[in-house]
C-alpha cells in the first residue's frame, strides 16, 4: 500500500536543474537507498518527500494517516533549550514534557551526549548529528526519512543502528554512502542522475549488476541510433535538391534522430597518484601518551611507519583516534613520547571538517592557491584541468564554495589536500558526504598511492577495501596491531576469544548484543563474533570433550580422506566423459555435493582440533 507520492516533481537551484519531473512512490514495506553524485539532489529529494522543501512543480501527495520522522543532512537546534529539550519537543511536537524526557535523556546518553541539559552549541557536528538522530528513531511515523545517518558513528553504533532497521517495520528513505550498510538493510535503490531517477528492486550489489545491464543495454541502442542517424543525414545530403520529394516520415525521423537525447555514460572522478619521493627515514612515534583530565587517551605507543603502509585506525568515537592523527600531524603535542618525521616526509591531512575551505571564495581560486600546476602520470595538468576531473565544469569552477552542496565541499577539500602532493595522506573519516563513486575512484587512487597512508574510517567497505594493517583501541589508552582490513580483525577477534568494544564511550549500549539498553530495541541480536566469543568463554568452561564430540573427533580425520578421494574419483570422471553432457551433468552435481560435505566436515575439524588445543593448553 503506497503512503506517499512524488509526482511529477521539480526542483532546482539557480541554474541547476537537481530533480526533473520525478515520479516515485513509497509503499509500508519499502527500504529505499537513494544514491547519486553529490550535488544531484539526494538531500534535496528526501527534503522534499518530508515536507521541508516545496518544489517548484509538481506535488507530494501523502495518506492522511500517515506520520513522517525526518533526520535532516544538517540538523538545526534552538540553542534557547537545552538539548534534552529539542530533542523531547521534536518527539512529541510540542515542549518538552515528563513522559518522554526520561527515555530521551537515557537515550542521549546511549548516543554518547554525556550532559543532555547542555546547550547545542558546545557540542561538536557530530554529537548533534547523533542527538537528531534519537529524535527521529524514537519519533512514532510509518515513514522514517534518514540523511546519512551513519555519519559521526562509531562502528558499534553502526552495526546496532543496521540491526535496527533491519527489524524496522515502517517504510524507510535514506541516504547513506556506506555500502555494507546499504546492502544489509535495503531492498531497492533510487539512484538520481541528470534530474532524472532510476529505481531497482535490489538492494546495492543486485543494483550494481541491474545498473550495468541498463547501461549495457543503453549504450548498445545509443550505437543503433547513432549508425541510423548518420545513414539518415546521408540520405539528406543526397537528396537535398529535391527536397519536396523525399517521404515526411523519414524526415521526421532523421529530426528526432538528430534531436535525441544522447546517452553519455558516467562521469568519474579521475584521480592521478599525485605524490613527492620519501626518503629512507618516514614517521616514528617512541612511547607516546595523551591524556585529557583522568583519561587516558593513549598509552606507551610506539610504531615506526614503513613506505608503503596502509593503516586504519578504528575505535569508539571519543577514544582518540583523531588526537592521535594530530599527534602525527604536529596539532597536537603529547603528554610523553615523541614524534620523528624525516625530512622529505610531507604531510597531507584530510580533516573531518572542511576547515580550510574559505566560503567566499571561487573554487578554481581555492585550488590556485595550493597549486597553479601539478605534475601527474599524464603530465603536468593545471588547476583548473583537475577542477574538471573532480566533476566541477567550467561554470562550478567560478561558484562561490557557500553555494556547493555537503558533498561537493567534501569533494573540493580533498581535491586541495591532494594538489599538495603529500607522500604521506593522514584521512580523518574520509567517507562521509562523499558519493559512492567518489569512494570508488578513491580507493582505486589510493591502490597506486606511492606513499603512506593513515586513516580514521567507520566506514567497514572502505577499510576492507584500502588498509592492510589496523590498530583498535582498546582499554585505557592501549592500540591492539591486527594484520588485514576489517573483516580480517573480527575474525582475529573470533580466534583469539576476545571482545571488541567498539560501543560508544560511556554509553549505555549492550556490548555484547549492541541493544540500547532500556529502549525497544533490546532484540536486536548478537553478531556472529559476539556469539563465537560467548561459545569460547563456555568452552573454557568444559574439563574434556563429551562423548559426542571424542566420537566425531576420533572418527572426522577417516570421514575427510574418504570424502577427498571420493571427489578425485569424480573429477577423473568427469574428465573422460567430457562429451558426454547428460553423464557430465550428474557427476557435475554429485561432485558439488561431495565437495559441500568436504567443506562442512573441515570446518567443523578445525572447531573441534581447536577445543582440543584449548583444553590441552588448560592443563586437562
Amino acid at each position: 500500500m503506497n503512503i506517499l507520492n512524488l509526482e511529477n516533481v521539480s526542483k532546482a537551484f539557480v541554474s541547476r536543474v537537481l530533480l526533473d519531473g520525478v515520479t516515485v512512490g513509497i509503499s509500508d514495506t519499502d527500504k529505499i537507498g537513494v544514491i547519486g553524485v553529490n550535488g544531484t539532489g539526494k538531500s534535496t529529494l528526501l527534503s522534499i518527500a518530508a515536507g521541508a522543501l516545496e518544489p517548484d512543480e509538481g506535488q507530494v501527495v501523502k495518506g492522511k494517516s500517515v506520520r513522517i520522522s525526518y533526520l535532516s543532512q544538517n540538523p538545526v537546534f534552538d540553542d534557547k533549550k537545552t538539548v534534552l529539550e529539542n530533542v523531547a519537543a521534536a518527539i512529541s511536537g510540542k515542549d518538552a514534557h515528563w513522559d518522554v524526557t526520561g527515555e530521551v535523556r537515557a537515550r542521549l546518553l546511549d548516543f554518547g551526549i554525556p550532559d543532555p541539559d547542555c546547550r547545542p552549541s558546545t557540542l561538536s557536528g557530530g554529537q548533534k548529528k547523533r542527538a537528531a538522530l534519537v529524535a527521529a528513531i524514537l519519533t512514532p511515523c510509518e515513514l522514517l526519512i534518514l540523511d546519512e545517518p551513519t555519519n559521526h558513528l562509531d562502528h558499534g553504533m553502526i552495526e546496532w543502528l543496521q540491526t535496527y532497521l533491519q527489524n524496522y517495520k515502517g517504510a524507510i528513505l535514506m541516504v547513506t554512502h556506506d555500502r555494507y550498510f546499504l546492502d544489509q538493510v535495503t531492498n531497492q535503490i533510487l539512484e538520481i542522475d541528470r534530474g532524472k531517477t532510476y529505481r531497482y528492486e535490489e538492494n546495492y550489489s543486485g543494483y550494481l549488476e541491474k545498473k550495468q545491464e541498463r547501461m549495457n543495454f543503453a549504450l548498445a541502442a545509443e550505437r543503433k541510433a547513432a549508425a541510423l542517424y548518420r545513414k539518415d543525414l546521408a540520405w539528406i545530403q543526397r537528396g537535398a535538391r529535391a527536397r519536396s520529394t523525399k517521404q515526411k516520415a523519414h524526415i521526421q525521423r532523421f529530426e528526432a534522430l538528430r534531436d535525441r537525447e544522447k546517452i553519455v555514460e558516467e562521469r568519474q572522478v579521475e584521480l592521478n597518484s599525485l605524490s613527492s619521493r620519501l626518503g629512507g627515514k618516514t614517521i616514528e612515534l617512541t612511547d607516546i601518551q595523551k591524556q585529557y583530565g583522568n583519561r587516558t587517551l593513549i598509552r606507551d605507543f610506539t610504531y615506526t611507519f614503513n613506505k608503503t603502509d596502509r593503516i586504519g585506525i578504528v575505535g569508539p568515537n571519543g577514544c582518540g583516534k583523531s588526537t592521535l592523527m594530530k599527534i602525527i600531524t604536529g596539532r597536537v603535542a603529547p603528554d610523553a613520547g615523541h614524534v620523528e618525521i624525516g625530512q622529505t616526509v610531507r604531510i597531507g591531512y584530510f580533516s573531518q571538517e572542511n576547515e580550510e575551505l574559505d566560503p567566499s571564495q571561487r573554487v578554481i581560486d581555492c585550488i590556485r592557491d595550493t597549486a597553479e600546476y601539478i605534475q601527474t602520470t599524464d603530465g603536468v595538468i593545471t588547476a583548473s584541468n583537475m577542477c574538471e576531473r573532480f566533476l566541477f565544469d567550467g561554470e562550478m569552477q567560478y561558484s562561490r564554495i557557500e553555494k556547493l552542496s555537503g558533498g561537493e565541499k567534501r569533494r573540493l577539500y580533498l581535491l586541495k589536500v591532494l594538489m599538495e602532493a603529500p607522500n604521506v595522506l593522514i584521512l580523518d573519516e574520509p567517507t562521509n558526504d562523499l558519493d559512492i563513486q567518489t569512494l570508488r575512484i578513491l580507493e582505486d587512487y589510493l591502490d597506486r598511492f606511492a606513499g603512506i597512508i593513515i586513516t580514521v574510517s567507520h566506514d567497514r567497505y572502505f577499510l576492507d577495501r584500502v588498509v592492510t594493517r589496523i590498530f583498535a583501541f582498546g582499554e585505557d589508552g592501549v592500540l591492539h596491531q591486527s594484520e588485514g582490513g576489517y573483516t580480517d580483525l573480527l575474525e582475529h577477534a573470533k580466534a583469539a576469544g576476545r571482545e571488541l568494544d567498539f560501543g560508544t564511550v560511556g554509553a549505555g549500549i549492550n556490548k555484547k548484543t549492541g541493544a540500547i539498553s532500556g529502549s525497544g530495541a533490546d532484540t536486536v541480536g548478537k553478531s556472529g563474533a559476539e556469539r563465537y566469543a560467548e561459545q569460547k568463554q563456555e568452552n573454557k568452561k568444559k574439563t574434556k570433550l563429551s562423548y559426542k564430540e571424542q566420537r566425531e573427533y576420533d572418527h572426522i580425520e577417516d570421514e575427510i580422506s574418504e570424502l577427498e578421494q571420493k571427489s578425485s574419483e569424480l573429477e577423473a570422471q568427469m574428465a573422460e566423459c567430457a562429451t558426454q553432457y547428460t553423464k557430465l551433468a550428474e557427476l557435475t552435481k554429485e561432485k558439488e555435493e561431495v565437495d559441500a560435505r568436504l567443506e562442512e566436515r573441515m570446518e567443523r575439524f578445525f572447531e573441534l582440533q581447536e577445543l582440543v588445543d584449548q583444553l590441552s593448553g588448560q592443563g586437562l
